[in-house]
């Protein structure tokens, strides 16, 4: 599991990409703090996240920066709003990890074929193994 930093990491990196277009919805509020419990960090440390953002790292394995790649494309999609800002923004932190450029873009193009835009981990998996095989 990572370390208590890399966590703070992944949270402070979704709450500043939740907050690009300028709007921090409830619901946006709501999955972070999900995921927030999710990773066994506190209320507390997630609140004083929004306040305070912890040093960005990237993460370590392809794994892992996957499936950070699949929590923000799904906080992007949790308020049902999509601004070119998030697509944007999505599309360089996935370049900035490293991702293949056109999975990243299969991935933003294919989510659409799923209700509320939410491409199962599964999908989004074999995206990506068929640019590393």
């Amino acid at each position: 599991m990572s370390s208590r930093e890399e966590k703070l990491s992944i949270l402070s990196e979704m709450i500043a990409f939740a907050k690009v277009d300028d709007s921090f919805k409830e619901a946006e509020f709501n999955f972070l703090l999900g995921v927030a419990t999710q990773l066994g960090i506190d209320r507390e440390t997630f609140e004083s996240l929004l306040e305070q953002e912890a040093e960005i790292l990237m993460p370590k394995s392809q794994a892992d920066r996957i499936l950070q790649f699949h929590r923000l494309v799904l906080l992007m999609n949790v308020d049902q709003v999509q601004s070119e800002q998030e697509v944007s923004k999505l599309h360089n932190i996935g370049l900035g990890m490293g991702l293949p450029p056109s999975a990243i873009e299969q991935v933003l193009s294919v989510m659409h074929k799923y209700p509320n835009k939410v491409i199962p981990p599964d999908v989004l998996i074999n995206i990506f193994k068929a640019y590393y095989n």
